[in-house]
């Protein structure tokens, strides 16, 4: 669990969130069934909470566990032994976190609150403090502009805020990027390019596929991955378009003499101006910080666009990391396995949507989000990723 410090709140009067119905899967409507169906593979599905009205509140899908505690908190009341027992020494954060989220109401001065209007009443005070380097700063801008759109929709502003930082595709870069030809013999790595050789002799070039739409991307010939691996680094190289052929040359050089699995880059002018255009991935942070220290020894001077979202590994925000979380066996058929960065901005969104509706908490949502996050073992003032993080999750 998080080192975050929370009060102790299990002594409090809880109640299910009346804004919610909760709904057994056999029982929705068909098409409902259909668009969920792959959430039927948790075998300890229940069912899911629907929004009894608007307010921007988003369907969440429920473990048996949650549905007995929610039917057990139907009336207001102490939260039930069981729970507490089931819970062990992680009662008290997971009952946070099933406020927080809007599961659960608690009692306050004879009202019950839940999301950010219980923030001050599950928190020791407000953690977020002030933030040094460029990729920091970029992610607590992105995190204000989120708060400041005019969406209720999660989906969009995860969006923008995944995509927060790209360089806006102008006339220019369509013209100097027209296609994917372009972009591999800028690059050097067309028929004869100056990187093909090294490529050839340490590389596979993979085929293009609708979940590498937009990207050039290579496997090494040996294989690098450790058997035991429980995650996947990821490094990101991140110059200004203007640095992008040197920067990709300097780390194609250090990528053939590493531990890197795999490595890729934007394909076309959207993909080489987003910030996260250059992504290697390793099985160690050991590999990953060891190429990281040869690629910022080569870009040394190397202008940088700086990745929100991730951890840096230098002020100016060239490099940084992340690690993918493991997957989840009930990521529904059209949705795309999240990246660290998607996974990221998938929970804040849904954090600022909530602190939206929170009623007279004080607190702007931007900052609620970070503390909420903070929860899912990601440290949001330096965006590094804790210990603990990555373990496959629950049904809520």
């Amino acid at each position: 669990m998080s080192n975050v410090l929370l009060k102790n709140i299990v002594e409090a009067s809880f109640r299910a969130n009346r804004a919610y119905e909760l709904v057994l899967f056999d029982r929705l409507p068909p098409d409902q069934q259909d668009a969920l169906r792959d959430l039927t593979k948790d075998p300890n599905l229940y069912g899911v909470l629907i929004p009894r009205e608007g307010g921007g509140r988003n369907t969440k899908s429920v473990c048996r566990d949650t549905a007995l505690l929610l039917f057990a908190l139907n009336q207001p009341g102490p939260l039930p032994a069981y729970a507490r027992a089931m819970l062990g020494e992680d009662c008290n954060q997971a009952i946070a976190e099933l406020v927080l989220d809007e599961v659960l109401e608690m009692e306050h001065a004879g009202e019950f609150v839940c999301g950010a209007s219980a923030y001050d009443l599950i928190y020791h005070g407000r953690l977020a403090a002030e933030v040094e380097g460029t990729v920091a700063r970029l992610t607590r801008a992105a995190l204000q502009y989120g708060q400041a759109l005019d969406i209720e929709d999660s989906g969009r502003i995860s969006a923008r805020l995944y995509f927060y930082n790209r360089v806006p595709v102008s006339a220019f870069w369509k013209h100097r990027f027209p296609g994917q030809d372009a972009v591999a013999s800028y690059l050097g790595i067309e028929s004869g390019g100056v990187l093909r050789r090294l490529l050839d002799g340490s590389w596979i070039r993979l085929k293009p596929s609708a979940q590498s739409e937009g990207w050039f991307q290579w496997q090494a010939v040996k294989d690098k991955t450790s058997g035991g691996a429980s995650h996947v680094y990821k490094l990101y190289v991140s110059p200004t378009p203007e640095f992008i052929r040197v920067a990709f040359q300097a780390l194609v050089e250090v990528l053939t003499d590493s531990q890197a699995h795999h490595f890729k880059v934007g394909s076309d002018a959207p993909g080489l101006l987003r910030p996260d255009k250059m992504v290697a991935y390793f099985s160690s942070f050991e590999s990953l910080q060891d190429a990281a220290t040869r690629v910022g020894a080569a870009l040394a001077g190397c202008e940088a666009q700086g990745v929100p979202f991730t951890a840096a590994l230098q002020a100016d925000g060239l490099l940084s990391w992340g690690i993918d979380p493991a997957p989840d066996k009930v990521t529904l058929s059209w949705q795309e396995h999240p990246s660290w960065r998607l996974w990221v901005t998938n929970r804040l969104a849904a954090a600022l949507v909530a602190a939206r509706s929170g009623r007279n908490s004080g607190l702007e949502p931007w900052r609620f989000a970070l503390e909420r996050l903070r929860l899912e073992n990601v440290d949001t003032d330096t965006w590094t990723p804790t210990e603990t993080f990555g373990r496959a999750e629950a049904v809520v």
